[in-house]
């Protein structure tokens, strides 16, 4: 250890935390440490020796305090013992280093109010988890899609108003399987976030959500969704393919369903881009902006599926009806105090014979 006389460069990644530095030594000349931490900024930066002639430079943890503002530096290269992790999620750790002998304890490292994730952190290519709930982001860098590796993504707590598409279409598709975006204010999510097809666990509790994603069940590997405390006056058509093993939406604005009247927006006859629509998506003809305009794209992106399994586009009936959420996850929250456990679905026919068939087996289920 020794005192910030040397240069220290100031490009570093700083945290501001409670940190308590124990000398594993006292014990044995029967002293004790203090057992308290102070308020203290850590950095992470590069240091030069004064009577080094070289310009190198060596990565050392430099503490600073009220107390000591010109801080305490300790060396990181092949000094680290052991680094104790085990209550993280409670924002604490320690940094146990072989020279000199002491445990750097650091406590309170969450809730420390960032407004925007620091880009260095994003030079981690081998990260695996990214914790950054309990701050002020409002809004995530694109280049978060360049961890390629990245399966875990934390963002609980925080000013979020929108998930990025340039994310959705990143390297995250292959790897992330925890997304947390809880506690924050979003009212959507893009249509390409369902090319996240990785997903295992998905939160999107307490936010200010309208509607789910439209193509949700292209998220064949989802098991764990939670969306509970939103706005959702029905869920998307395409709930009904996901295959779950817990679901919680306790908490939503669910639309009561009335089968008898529907939405009706039937083109007859049908124009020609609906009939082209059906028949790109219903033959499987692939598609994109190097085909076709992009417009055109959006379009086909946003096609319905009617109960029989036919695409439709502008031309369909709609009507909201009830989801027992048990059909599509082993285990169901109530979705409200009264003990329910359906929710509503806003469900496509192509046509009006279809529409009928599903009115007739309606009518006969509830007589």
């Amino acid at each position: 250890m020794s005192s910030v006389g040397d240069h220290f460069i100031t490009d570093t990644m700083k945290l501001q935390c409670e940190v308590e530095v124990i000398n594993r030594m006292l014990p044995t000349f029967g002293m004790r440490n203090r057992g308290r931490g102070n308020r203290a900024v850590l950095s992470i930066g590069k240091h030069h020796e004064r009577n080094i002639k070289n310009n190198s430079a060596t990565v050392h943890l430099l503490i600073c305090t009220l107390k000591d503002k010109a801080g305490c530096k300790y060396k990181l290269k092949e000094n680290i013992e052991q680094f104790f992790t085990k209550f993280v999620e409670e924002g604490k750790a320690t940094i146990r280093l072989k020279e000199p002998a002491v445990d750097v304890c650091l406590s309170k490292v969450s809730y420390c109010k960032l407004a925007r994730v620091d880009m260095r952190m994003l030079c981690l290519r081998k990260l695996r988890k990214l914790d950054l709930s309990n701050n002020h982001i409002r809004k995530l860098p694109a280049t978060i899609g360049d961890l390629v590796c990245l399966s875990e993504l934390v963002l609980h707590n925080n000013h979020l108003e929108t998930f990025s598409v340039t994310l959705c279409n990143s390297t995250l598709q292959k790897s992330l399987q925890f997304l947390d975006l809880s506690h924050n204010r979003l009212r959507a999510l893009p249509v390409q976030f369902c090319q996240l097809q990785e997903l295992i666990h998905l939160k999107l509790d307490d936010n200010e959500l309208l509607r789910l994603p439209y193509r949700i069940g292209q998220l064949t590997k989802l098991r764990f969704l939670s969306a509970a405390r939103n706005k959702l006056p029905y869920l998307p058509c395409d709930f009904q393919r996901l295959c779950l093993e817990n679901v919680d939406l306790f908490g939503n604005l669910f639309e009561q369903p009335n089968p008898l009247t529907p939405t009706i927006q039937l083109q007859i006859p049908m124009t020609l881009l609906e009939t082209a629509a059906r028949a790109t998506v219903n033959y499987r003809i692939a598609y994109g902006p190097h085909i076709l305009p992009a417009h055109l794209c959006q379009d086909l992106d946003l096609t319905k599926t009617c109960l029989c399994r036919r695409p439709c586009l502008n031309s369909f009936v709609q009507v909201v009806i009830n989801l027992n959420l048990h059909q599509v996850s082993h285990t169901v929250v109530l979705v409200d105090n009264m003990g329910g456990t359906e929710a509503s679905i806003l469900c496509y026919f192509c046509s009006l014979t279809c529409y009928s068939e599903f009115l007739d087996k309606y009518q006969q289920r509830n007589r």
